[in-house]
């Protein structure tokens, strides 16, 4: 985001701008792979039940129902059915395109009294009670948890790498701002055909033009990761080991209590759904979570729907699950702390935004992974001249920057493609067949890293943005031969979330094609011909 170059000072000896301009670089190139691969999982992921959708086409159009008389039965004749002896049922109501279809979970369940697993998660059929059989797929929530838990990785090393990256984004986003001298004229500033110089007046815009929601996605991460990053908070408070007592105390509902070991029956959930209404209005409750039941010690916790509120907490009822009566009226948040977190993580979440803003989410997500994609190009671009000018022969780290921007930048997002693709190629009865759609989205990324890193540099980026195209603008037609719900029938048929997916990744094709195109022009570069590389730069100075 910045003209300078420090490049002749270290840091010790330049001044504030100069060094905040090295640390800005730094900050950026350190981890910036791996930021890209945050925002390119975490942006595809915004849109999780919509990608669950079109990677289960077995399953019918949404059945949205706000009726919790109705939609409780069904489930909880369910329940008593295939879950005899449970210590725990939980009935999800299919109320918004978060929740498109009812679901039971149940846990430790009796299978000598006739239950039909130990635990189980289902969606049912409101219409028919049966339940709705899909493919098995990690669909858009496992893009979704990719981006925060590196998906091979063990949450004890994930979450503090997730960390150091959120924090380092911020640090360079602060130091961003700091060296930019020009901020708000340059993002009117755009010379087109000026080599690196155009290249750096698109990374300005791209930087700009996003950066309230940069600072917010960032910011809210930090927030997100807080208990991990900073521990000892909670150890100061509930000691080295009470890390599970303190989670039980804040997120738990209240009044909880073990099992009695003495039978009795369960309350109707008809009055306990009539006093939710009472408090939160109708049609606002998400689930009903009974512990215990059929025990003497049964409680029931109602759940309130808070989509519409930016607060990512929600109001919870705790009853007796015998008598019925309120034990406690739980609030969203328990404290002005937890309120003040909990708005961050729902803006970071997005969840409450209506269509257009969550479009606007998606396309910030974009154009962040591509402002932090343009920064580790163009810090490359810029030492291939330097070490042009001097000898003709570029450094080992800088060939390495070289491979790994080209097989992240232009291979991670063939990867992501090669998930859809695996959903519908791999068959449909395979075992574990959920993680292998993950299997071949890392096993392509590691053949396009070999890939360019065998291949010349410009042809690499050529390639690999051809394949992109190629890949997504492709989709749409693999969609078309492997199931019915092709594009045309599902704009006759009026169902946006297949015929979304399949225009949004054809629209993709496009970009990618216009990528690769772009990085087979030539065009001059500081007095010379030099390859029209796909990329911008987080910082210019280093």
């Amino acid at each position: 985001m910045t003209t300078q170059n420090a490049s002749a000072e270290t840091p010790v000896k330049a001044g504030f701008r100069q060094t905040m301009a090295w640390l800005h670089t730094w900050a950026g190139l350190t981890l910036g792979w791996l930021l890209f691969f945050i925002f390119a999982t975490g942006t595809a992921g915004y849109f999780d039940t919509e990608i669950d959708r079109w990677m289960q086409p077995e399953l019918p159009p949404a059945q949205i129902e706000r009726d919790a008389h109705k939609t409780s039965a069904v489930l909880l004749e369910q329940l008593r059915a295939n879950a005899p002896g449970a210590d725990q049922w939980l009935l999800a109501l299919p109320i918004d395109r978060r929740q498109p279809y009812a679901r039971i979970f149940w846990r430790g369940a009796d299978t000598g009294a006739g239950a039909s697993a130990e635990r189980d998660n289902r969606l049912v059929d409101l219409h028919s009670g049966k339940t709705l059989e899909g493919r098995d797929t990690g669909g858009g929530l496992q893009l979704y948890r990719m981006h925060w838990l590196l998906h091979y990785m063990s949450r004890s090393y994930s979450d503090w790498i997730i960390s150091f990256a959120t924090l380092f984004m911020f640090v360079g986003l602060v130091t961003g701002v700091i060296i930019h001298k020009k901020i708000f004229k340059d993002f009117f500033t755009f010379r087109p055909k000026k080599g690196q110089r155009s290249w750096l007046d698109a990374h300005n815009v791209l930087s700009v033009i996003t950066l309230p929601f940069q600072f917010m996605i960032t910011y809210s991460g930090l927030i997100f990761m807080g208990f991990s990053f900073i521990p000892l908070i909670v150890a100061g408070q509930y000691g080295a080991d009470g890390r599970g007592d303190f989670y039980n105390e804040v997120f738990s509902p209240p009044g909880l209590v073990e099992e009695a070991g003495e039978p009795a029956p369960l309350i109707p959930l008809a009055p306990l759904i009539d006093e939710a209404g009472r408090h939160w209005g109708e049609g606002r409750i998400r689930s009903i979570d009974i512990r215990h039941p059929g025990d003497s010690n049964a409680r029931v916790v109602i759940s309130e729907d808070a989509a519409d509120s930016v607060a990512a907490g929600a109001g919870r009822l705790v009853f007796d699950g015998v008598s019925g009566a309120l034990l406690h009226s739980a609030p969203s948040a328990s404290s002005p702390a937890m309120g003040v977190r909990d708005v961050f993580i729902g803006l970071h979440e997005g969840l409450f935004a209506p269509p257009l803003m969550r479009w606007l989410y998606f396309l910030s997500g974009l154009l962040g992974a591509g402002m932090v994609a343009t920064g580790l190009v163009i810090w490359a671009v810029k030492r291939r001249q330097q070490a042009d000018r001097k000898n003709g022969r570029a450094p080992r780290g800088l060939l390495l920057v070289e491979k790994l921007n080209v097989g992240t930048v232009a291979g991670l997002p063939v990867a992501i493609a090669a998930y859809f693709w695996a959903n519908r190629l791999l068959p449909v009865a395979m075992p574990t067949r959920a993680a292998w759609e993950a299997h071949a989205m890392f096993l392509t990324w590691l053949a396009l890293l070999v890939h360019a890193a065998l291949r010349p540099r410009t042809r690499a980026w050529r390639e690999q943005f051809a394949l992109a195209a190629l890949a997504y603008a492709a989709i749409p037609l693999l969609n078309a031969l492997t199931t019915e719900r092709h594009l045309g029938q599902s704009l006759a048929a009026g169902d946006w979330v297949f015929a979304g997916f399949d225009l949004t990744v054809l629209a993709l094709g496009i970009l990618f094609g216009w990528a690769a195109w772009l990085a087979g022009r030539k065009q001059p570069a500081a007095g010379r011909t030099a390859p029209a590389y796909p990329g911008t730069a987080l910082g210019d100075a280093s």
